[in-house]
C-alpha cells in the first residue's frame, strides 16, 4: 500500500483532476490525500476575511463567485448527466454549509471550519470522478481519523487506530480518498495540522499504518540541486538522506515542509516526490540512506535578519549565552544560524514580529547591531568533517561574495553562509558552477 499526495496545482482545474483520476486508476488499496484546489483556500480566507470585518454581504458575494467556479469546473470535469447532477448537489451542499457558518461571529475556530471546506469539495469532486469512470474509491472524511492534542502535536495513537478502523470498514474499496491539512483538535473542533499541510498527512498515514511509499505529487519533477528560478540548468537530485531532505526544506526548497517528512523518517518509510505534469519523470527519493562523499544541493532562505550582540563583559563570562537565549525564548523567536567568539555572538532570525523588544532586552547585555535583508545560503550532502576539502570547495566558489556568517559543524549535512540579498543570484550560481559543473 502506497500513500500519494496531490497538491493544489495537481486538482486544481477539471483537466488535472482528470489526469489525477488516470494516475491513480489502477492504484489498488492505496491513499490518495488531496489538498484543496488551487486558489480556493485563498478565496475561503477572503470570506473568513469579510466576516471578521462584519462585512456578510461581501462574504456572500465572494461565495457566489466561488461557488460559480466550481459549477464550471463539474460541467466540465463529468461526461453524464447523472454525476454532474450528484456532484452539484455536494457542492451545493458544502456551499449552503459555508454561508451558514458566514452568520457567526468571526473567530479563529469559524476561519479553520471556514478554510476546511477546500478539502471537502475537492476529495468530493475527485471521488465521485472515480465513480464516474467505474472506480470503487470510498472517501475517508480526515475529520474523523487525523486528530491533534491539546499541543497542537498529532495524537498518532489515535490516528493510526482510527485509519485501521476506516481501512477495515471497506475492505471492498479500490481507492481511499481524503483531506489533507484538515483534522480535528483535542475538544472535537475542527482544526488543521498547519505546518505542511497536506504533506504530513500524507507522511503521518503513511508513517503510522506501515506504507511501502509516500509519494508527494507536485508540479515540479522532485527536489533540484538549485532555485531554477535563479540558476539554468539545474537537475533533479535522484537520491537525498532524509536529514539532508529537511536541511533543504528548512533552508528554502519549496517543494518541501522540514517537518512534514519526520513521521516518515521515524518510521523508516521513503518519501518520493514526483511531477503530476511528469509521470514518468523519476522525480526523488528520500530514504534513511546516505550518499557518501557527495554534495547534493543548495537552496536559499530569504527575509533574514542578523544580529550581533558584542559585549566586552562577555569574556569568560559564565551565563551569557543562556541570557541571549532566554530572551528569544520569552519572545517565541527562533533562531537560525549562531556564530560566537570571545567578545560577541551572531546570530539570524527569520521573524522580526517581536524584533524591538527583543533588541531593548538585547541591548542591555552589550552592543547590538542589526543587518536586514540578508539571504542564507545553504550547502547539502555528506558534509562531516572529516571529509576533505567540500567546505573549502564551498568557500573558494564564493571568493567574490562578501559573506556575513558562516556555520559549520553543527550538523553533519550543510554548510551555511549568510550573504547580501543582493548577492544572493550570484552567489547561487557560483555554488552550482564550483560544485556542480
Amino acid at each position: 500500500m502506497k500513500v500519494k499526495k496531490f497538491g493544489g496545482t495537481s486538482v486544481g482545474s477539471a483537466e488535472r483532476i482528470r489526469n489525477v483520476g488516470k494516475l491513480i486508476a489502477d492504484c489498488k488499496k492505496d491513499i490518495v490525500v488531496l489538498s484543496a484546489m488551487s486558489g480556493t483556500t485563498n478565496s475561503l480566507l477572503e470570506i473568513s476575511g469579510a466576516v471578521e470585518n462584519n462585512d456578510r454581504k461581501r462574504a456572500f458575494e465572494l461565495a457566489d463567485a466561488l461557488q460559480s467556479k466550481y459549477a464550471a469546473t463539474i460541467d466540465d470535469l463529468y461526461t453524464s448527466e447523472e454525476y454532474k447532477a450528484k456532484a452539484k448537489e455536494v457542492i451545493d451542499g458544502i456551499f449552503d454549509e459555508l454561508r451558514a457558518l458566514t452568520k457567526n461571529n468571526f473567530s479563529v475556530g469559524l476561519e479553520k471550519e471556514i478554510v476546511a471546506r477546500g478539502e471537502m469539495m475537492s476529495t468530493n469532486l475527485m471521488n465521485l470522478h472515480l465513480h464516474e469512470l467505474g472506480i470503487n474509491s470510498v472517501l475517508i472524511p480526515a475529520l474523523d481519523i487525523v486528530r491533534i492534542d491539546m499541543h497542537g502535536e498529532p495524537d498518532e495513537a489515535f490516528i493510526r487506530t482510527e485509519a485501521k478502523k476506516a481501512l477495515e470498514a471497506h475492505t471492498e474499496a479500490d481507492l481511499y480518498i481524503t483531506q489533507g491539512f484538515i483534522c480535528r483538535n483535542e475538544k472535537g473542533e475542527t482544526d488543521n495540522l498547519q505546518r505542511g499541510g497536506s504533506d504530513y498527512t500524507a507522511s503521518l498515514l503513511g508513517a503510522l499504518l506501515g506504507a511501502d511509499e509516500i509519494e508527494i505529487w507536485t508540479d515540479i519533477d522532485g527536489m533540484h540541486n538549485n532555485d531554477p528560478r535563479f540558476v539554468e540548468g539545474t537537475t533533479p537530485v535522484r537520491n537525498l538522506h532524509f536529514e539532508e531532505a529537511a536541511e533543504l526544506a528548512y533552508f528554502g526548497a519549496k517543494i518541501l515542509h522540514p517537518t512534514c517528512i519526520l513521521p516518515a523518517r521515524q518510521h523508516n518509510v521513503p518519501v518520493r516526490l514526483l511531477n503530476t505534469m511528469d509521470p514518468a519523470a523519476e522525480g526523488t527519493l528520500i530514504e534513511n540512506k546516505l550518499e557518501r562523499n557527495a554534495i547534493k544541493a543548495v537552496a536559499a532562505k530569504d527575509n533574514i535578519t542578523a544580529i550581533k550582540i558584542k559585549s566586552g563583559r562577555m569574556l569568560l563570562a559564565y551565563g551569557f549565552l543562556k541570557k541571549v537565549f532566554e530572551i528569544f525564548e520569552k519572545y517565541e523567536t527562533s533562531i537560525d544560524m549562531i556564530t560566537t567568539s570571545e567578545v560577541g555572538v551572531s546570530l539570524t532570525i527569520d521573524n522580526e514580529k517581536n524584533l524591538p523588544r527583543i533588541e531593548a532586552e538585547l541591548s542591555q547585555l552589550g552592543t547590538v547591531t542589526i543587518d536586514r535583508d540578508m539571504v542564507i545560503i545553504c550547502v547539502v550532502g555528506d558534509l562531516e568533517w572529516t571529509n576533505r576539502g567540500f567546505e573549502a570547495a564551498a568557500l573558494e566558489a564564493l571568493r567574490n561574495v562578501p559573506v556575513r556568517m558562516i556555520s559549520y559543524g553543527g550538523s553533519n549535512y550543510n554548510i551555511s553562509f549568510l550573504v547580501r540579498k543582493e548577492d544572493k543570484t550570484k552567489a547561487l550560481r557560483l555554488l552550482s558552477y564550483h560544485l556542480f559543473n
